[in-house]
């Protein structure tokens, strides 16, 4: 019979696994806003999304509500990694109508506690944050404001369950005119377990309490914490897993030892896990299963055991000397006699036996939980392997080591790629309680530094309908002939145009009316009905591209190469540039066998220039980090013929020169004819349209449109956007090599936006919210933050170690928090970015709307650039702010697969048909 309970009291490491696996599906369950509500793991968010910096410092107020005293704690934190804080405490009893009482009373008896307390050790009435441990199950909606679910651990106060009890606390000192007293956080024990073994050098992540009751915490991924709003970084997630179990999840391992003291609890059916493990109900496992083998007559023989048929006869203490191997013996023997029993030397050793298993027992379903946590932790943050510290509190952790030996030894079999190592708690739960509230004041100053730093570029409705407006005045003033000169938006006519019609019936070069221009005629929705052969060159960055596109009745093929622009050449003279473009053409035509055939070639040259026809095209200013000497007021056709000859390069017959902004349009017009518009971001940013010839006043002809490349990279350039320009926007401009130019660009353009991050980071890092404050000498270094770094540091669902890992890669002392913050930064100021071009784009499509007197336009843009494509929010904000912007305009965006080089050599193909 002993052997048979013995049995039942132990559970195999494949059901140990088993329950693992539960108790993870039910805190998934309890994390996730579909099934919060039934969940029994309740995953109650803390609202505390930091572990300590060591950078904490002041006076700070702890009120501890313990099973039956207050203890009143005053720890004065030095900034010095929180290694040496003052304490002073005290202890005051609960008296013990108090626990049951009205809810009223027992506030009441706290807060005099807390201002005899005061009046023992302070003079001073200076502003004293208070923390709150709270030990009950609470819903909690801020840091500072929770809800009692329900009383347990004997107290069951009327008139506070559903109600603040933060608020509770703080009526009741201020009747008792402590005005200077401020609760500003209400936790949990567990949670102030974790905090009190937290340091800077080793954060613990977890912390379980095996005390009377049983529950656990962890720093929760944000993003999978569906309660509250909050997506980035890390909160910390209250379990209250003394509840797993409650939907029958564990009948299969439940005995009818178990079942017994169930039924006699104050709670049937509740809190079943933790009647498996809490202190509270060792004792009295132990007693029932006695009892049971004493019917059997399998102990106790001859003895009067009716006493065993008492509540609490035998408690958890008594059962944690009687394992102890060495006197435990002795100490059963005299549990036992205490009772009235007359126990052999061998019911002594059963009974020890049977202590034994059922602390075993618990301290294996403790493993089974910690493992569900670490093993959810590890593949939440996308780790293959985890290492991590686990605070450690409880009567019973605390009372015999071997509990703490099969903790980790099974914790070890049941999650083995999980390094954890246990940390005793030091000090209980108060000083953990200081650190969480002297972390959340350090949280809430950050908090208004950040929003301080960040306001200005965080835009409202508002500032982008006004820049909306804007774009608009300028590109009319830039459209005109008299008004041109002052427009900072160029609005450069193309000499690409579209049919009046629309029918596809275009007229070729030079078919025009007297007076006007050569120009390009293009239908927007067409094939070239011209075959064969086409290069095009795409230049617009410090990459460029050389492609073949060859044109044939099945549709279009293309082949490329990516050809470096060495900043010496980018910056040099205007000759190194194009010998450099001609060297990397004939490469090419090398490595694809074109040397023999002499091909047109369309050039796509991404900067400002005035078209003078279609391959005539005068620079008018470098943009992008370019300043070859020699260019500017120059035509850039010409200056690549001429390259050409001194290269002896006769087999380049240059026929359209296009803007990359054009190309794409016309990329994307291939496969939509709604394409009208084309958009850049990337390196730089820039538009064209299709607009009405009648509007376009520097050029002759009223029929028609023509497509208008903008350049409204220099938009704001005359000082029409100075109100929204940062001090970290004039830092980076001043910085460039054409300062003052190209200012809209340089809030939007991938070229910029990673050093507008860096100046914020280095300010931070001033204020000492960044690194702890540390110096960076590396922050100094310029363009050491790219663009790119934006697009990975904002994946959606990217864990903050990874962050941390590039900023680590950067030589920048990043903890947690602080890629967090870094987070924070990169998506500002990627919004803003998203959101100014959205203003610009809303500019064109309304005015679109308005010139074809249509009450609903619908449009597709054509656009290309890194910054577009491989940002993972960029897109979305974008098309979002749009939307908002044009409500009257139906835009569909087309993403260019093949560049602007395309484009190119699609116009240099129909310039040839037109030609013939």
């Amino acid at each position: 019979q002993v052997q048979r309970a013995l049995l039942a009291l132990t559970i195999p490491l494949e059901m140990l696994q088993v329950v693992k696996g539960r108790m993870m599906q039910a805190m998934s369950n309890g994390l996730s806003r579909q099934t919060h509500a039934q969940a029994n793991v309740q995953m109650l968010p803390t609202y505390i999304c930091s572990t300590p910096n060591g950078t904490e410092e002041g006076n700070v107020l702890v009120v501890e509500l313990c099973q039956s005293h207050v203890r009143i704690l005053l720890m004065t934190l030095l900034g010095d990694g929180n290694q040496s804080p003052h304490v002073t405490d005290k202890i005051f009893d609960i008296p013990g109508d108090s626990m049951q009482g009205p809810g009223e009373a027992l506030f009441d008896f706290i807060a005099q506690c807390v201002r005899q307390f005061l009046a023992g050790v302070t003079s001073t009435e200076e502003h004293l944050p208070l923390g709150f441990v709270f030990p009950f199950s609470c819903k909690q909606t801020q840091l500072n404001k929770a809800e009692l679910l329900s009383w347990s651990k004997g107290f069951s106060c009327s008139d506070v369950e559903g109600k603040d009890v933060v608020q509770l606390l703080q009526s009741a000192i201020n009747k008792q005119e402590l005005f200077h007293v401020e609760v500003v956080a209400l936790m949990n024990d567990t949670v102030g377990t974790m905090m009190t073994c937290s340091t800077r050098e080793r954060p613990c992540e977890v912390a379980l309490v095996v005390d009377k009751g049983t529950n656990s915490c962890f720093m929760a991924e944000a993003q999978y914490v569906e309660m509250v709003e909050e997506t980035n970084g890390r909160m910390c997630v209250n379990t209250e897993w003394g509840c797993f179990g409650d939907d029958d999840a564990l009948n299969d391992i439940l005995t009818p030892y178990d079942q017994r003291v169930d039924q006699e609890s104050s709670n049937p059916g509740k809190r079943r896990f933790e009647k498996l493990v809490g202190s509270l109900y060792l004792g009295d496992i132990v007693r029932h299963t006695l009892m049971a083998l004493s019917a059997e007559k399998a102990l106790f023989i001859g003895s009067n055991v009716t006493v065993l048929g008492t509540k609490g006869a035998l408690k958890t203490q008594q059962v944690l000397e009687i394992i102890d191997t060495e006197e435990g013996m002795a100490k059963a023997r005299v549990a036992l006699e205490a009772l009235g029993l007359r126990p052999s030397e061998r019911d002594c050793c059963r009974v020890q036996q049977i202590c034994r298993a059922v602390v075993s027992r618990s301290a294996a379903l403790c493993a089974a939980g910690l493992a569900a946590i670490l093993g959810y932790i590890r593949h939440s943050r996308g780790l293959e392997r985890l290492v991590i510290n686990v605070a450690v509190d409880g009567e019973l952790y605390r009372a015999h080591s071997r509990f703490g030996e099969i903790l980790q030894s099974v914790t070890g079999l049941l999650a083995p790629e999980c390094m954890a190592a246990l940390v005793p708690s030091v000090d209980g739960t108060g000083r953990g309680a200081a650190v969480v509230t002297a972390v959340a004041l350090r949280l809430a100053d950050q908090r208004r530094e950040m929003d301080q730093l960040l306001g200005p570029l965080r835009l409202s409705r508002t500032d982008l309908e006004r820049v909306q407006a804007l774009m608009r005045q300028e590109m009319e003033l830039g459209l005109g002939q008299e008004t041109n000169a002052n427009s900072s938006v160029r609005m450069l006519p193309t000499y690409v145009r579209g049919t009046p019609d629309g029918t596809g019936e275009g007229r070729g070069p030079g078919e025009g009316g007297p007076g006007e221009a050569v120009a390009l005629l293009l239908p927007l929705c067409w094939l070239p009905a011209e075959r064969g052969e086409f290069l095009a060159l795409d230049l617009g960055g410090t990459n460029f591209r050389v492609l073949v596109v060859r044109v044939a009745e099945d549709g279009i093929r293309m082949a490329s190469e990516i050809y470096l622009i060495p900043t010496n050449i980018m910056q040099g003279t205007g000759e190194a540039l194009f010998d450099h473009i001609i060297d990397c053409i004939m490469d090419f035509q090398l490595k694809q066998d074109l040397m023999e055939q002499v091909l047109p070639l369309g050039f796509t040259f991404s900067f400002p220039c005035q078209q003078l026809g279609l391959d005539k095209a005068v620079l008018l200013t470098w943009t992008k980090g370019f300043s070859a000497s020699g260019c500017v007021g120059e035509d850039v056709v010409q200056l690549l013929r001429e390259a050409a000859q001194r290269k002896q390069h006769l087999a380049l017959k240059v026929v359209a020169v296009v803007n990359d902004t054009v190309g794409t349009m016309m990329s994307c017009g291939y496969d939509d004819p709604k394409c009208e518009i084309g958009l850049i971001v990337g390196t730089g940013t820039n538009a064209c349209y299709m607009e009405e010839m009648q509007n376009v006043g520097t050029v002759e002809g009223e029929q028609g449109r023509m497509c208008i490349n903008m350049e409204w990279g220099a938009f704001g350039d005359n000082g029409c956007l100075d109100h929204i320009f940062t001090d970290f926007d004039r830092l980076v401009d001043e910085k460039t090599i054409n300062p003052g130019k190209q200012r809209f660009e340089k809030l939007i353009s991938g070229m910029y936006l990673g050093e507008i991050v860096r100046y914020i980071l280095l300010a931070l890092v001033e204020k000492q919210v960044l690194f702890r404050g540390k110096p960076c000498p590396r922050l100094q270094t310029r363009d050491i933050f790219k663009t790119k770094f934006l697009s990975t540091i904002e994946i959606d669902g990217l864990a903050l170690q990874q962050v941390q890992a590039i900023l680590q890669d950067l030589e920048l002392d990043a903890g947690f928090e602080d890629s967090v913050l870094v987070r924070e930064v990169c998506q500002t100021v990627s919004l803003r970015a998203a959101q100014l071009c959205a203003a610009g784009l809303a500019a064109v499509v309304e005015k679109m709307r308005e010139n074809r007197g249509l009450s609903q336009l619908a449009v597709t843009v054509g656009v290309d650039g890194t910054l577009y494509k491989v940002h993972p929010c960029f897109s979305q904000h974008l098309q979002k702010m749009l939307r908002e912007l044009a409500p009257n305009c139906t835009v569909t965006f087309l993403q260019s697969e093949d560049g602007s080089g395309k484009g190119a050599a699609l116009v240099a193909a129909v310039a040839c048909r037109g030609a013939e």
